[in-house]
């Protein structure tokens, strides 16, 4: 019995020993892990301060990106679980990226971090992107996107918001918008400043509004705001059947303008006239100068929109009658020409040129709040309709730019994520 008594009381003692040095590894892997969060934070703090510091802002000290895009603090502790941290790792989305300068082969879907959220943004969920000229040229490292603007191509988008940052004040989350890039369409996401951001218009299809930011934006300040197109005056584009000209032909006809158009082939004269187009020129059988004359008893048009640059420069300084306007948006036929400035001086015109890409923050909003008064009523009233030649997925990008460059579509060119 004694015997019996003695083995229980080792047992018991045995028992304690052993919860007693568990109880102590705990406490020894809490300490451990608890040093280890506090070891992360601190060198997220540095590089958050020395990334805050290249980029001319504060520190972000102790503040983490969540996956949607909204910054949270960290925990009152200053410290987070390794597990926390794992969560709050930045998430991915797939973009299309530019390997290397070159053809529409570089081209590459590959997966890259959300982009990151400022206060005065929103993320915006893309349905669609569109295809603008000054893709080709990014691709070819010849036309930069701006500093600070997202290294992926893209200058329009529709889709919707899935968060917000903290000054908006009058988007929401789930909001089907369309909006003004400087880059970061490609991708299935993308962040941009609230004031270049426009409701969905009414009657168009969600992939379909991204065909309009970029077109109506560029037409509206440039033709109306600038070159101040009136009803009744006569106005001619180049590149008629391009997303721009197809878009500018709506736009003018709406607002009681004579429209004047260039192209390249009869199907793509036919079509301008389907959409209103007054006088339709082939460039490659007829000179534009003389049907101009012609077709305004020798008087010339009051606004020019041109894509083309030097090589129509001094052709168009014929076509304007006095006091005539010409907006230059475009080199595709060369950057570099002469001007006889007698020409100017006797007939009084006013040449402008402009790149929406490249101007600030204000001017977009400035420009965005134009387009929502004065041409949304136009889209909404069905005055002025998307015009979308195919549709692509994102993974077909380069497809999409080989259709572009060779010229042969009507219109606006999507691409689907």
């Amino acid at each position: 019995m004694a015997d019996m008594q003695e083995v229980l009381e080792r047992q018991e003692r045995e028992t304690r020993e052993r919860m007693r040095r568990r109880a102590a590894s705990k406490r020894a892997q809490r300490e451990l892990d608890d040093q280890l969060a506090i070891a992360v934070a601190l060198l997220d703090e540095e590089s958050q301060s020395r990334r805050g510091s290249q980029e001319g802002r504060g520190p972000n000290v102790g503040r983490h990106r969540h996956s949607r895009g909204i910054v949270y603090g960290v925990p009152s502790s200053g410290r987070s679980s390794p597990r926390e941290r794992k969560r709050k790792s930045p998430a991915s989305m797939m973009a299309v990226v530019i390997a290397t300068p070159g053809g529409p082969e570089v081209l590459q879907l590959q997966e890259v971090e959300d982009p990151e959220l400022k206060d005065n943004e929103v993320l915006i969920k893309v349905e669609a992107t569109s295809l603008n000229r000054a893709d080709i040229l990014q691709r070819k490292s010849m036309y930069p996107p701006p500093p600070g603007s997202s290294p992926y191509l893209g200058l329009e988008c529709s889709g919707t918001i899935e968060a917000v940052g903290k000054q908006v004040s009058r988007w929401r989350v789930g909001d089907k918008v369309c909006a003004l890039l400087s880059g970061g369409g490609y991708a299935e996401k993308v962040a941009v400043p609230a004031g270049q951001v426009l409701l969905a218009p009414p009657g168009v299809s969600l992939q379909d509004a991204a065909s309009f930011p970029e077109v109506s934006c560029t037409v509206w300040s440039t033709v109306f705001m600038m070159s101040r197109l009136s009803a009744g005056e006569t106005f001619l584009v180049h590149g008629g059947s391009s997303g721009i000209g197809t878009f500018a032909i709506q736009m003018a006809k709406y607002w009681g303008a004579k429209v004047f158009v260039t192209a390249g082939s009869k199907e793509k004269l036919a079509f301008c006239k389907n959409l209103g187009a007054d006088v339709c020129i082939n460039y490659k059988t007829e000179d534009f100068v003389a049907r101009v004359k012609e077709e305004t008893g020798g008087k010339g048009v009051d606004v020019i929109l041109d894509i083309i640059g030097a090589e129509y420069f001094r052709r168009n300084l014929d076509s304007l009658s006095f006091d005539g306007r010409l907006f230059v948006i475009g080199t595709m036929g060369g950057a570099v020409t002469e001007i006889d400035l007698r020409v100017v001086l006797s007939k009084r015109l006013t040449i402008q040129a402009a790149g929406l890409r490249n101007s600030s923050p204000e001017n977009k909003a400035a420009i965005v709040r134009e387009v929502e008064n004065n041409v949304w009523p136009a889209i909404v009233a069905g005055k002025v309709k998307p015009v979308v030649y195919k549709y692509f997925p994102l993974s077909e990008a380069a497809e999409a730019h080989l259709l572009m460059e060779s010229s042969k579509h009507i219109g606006k060119i999507l691409l689907l994520p």
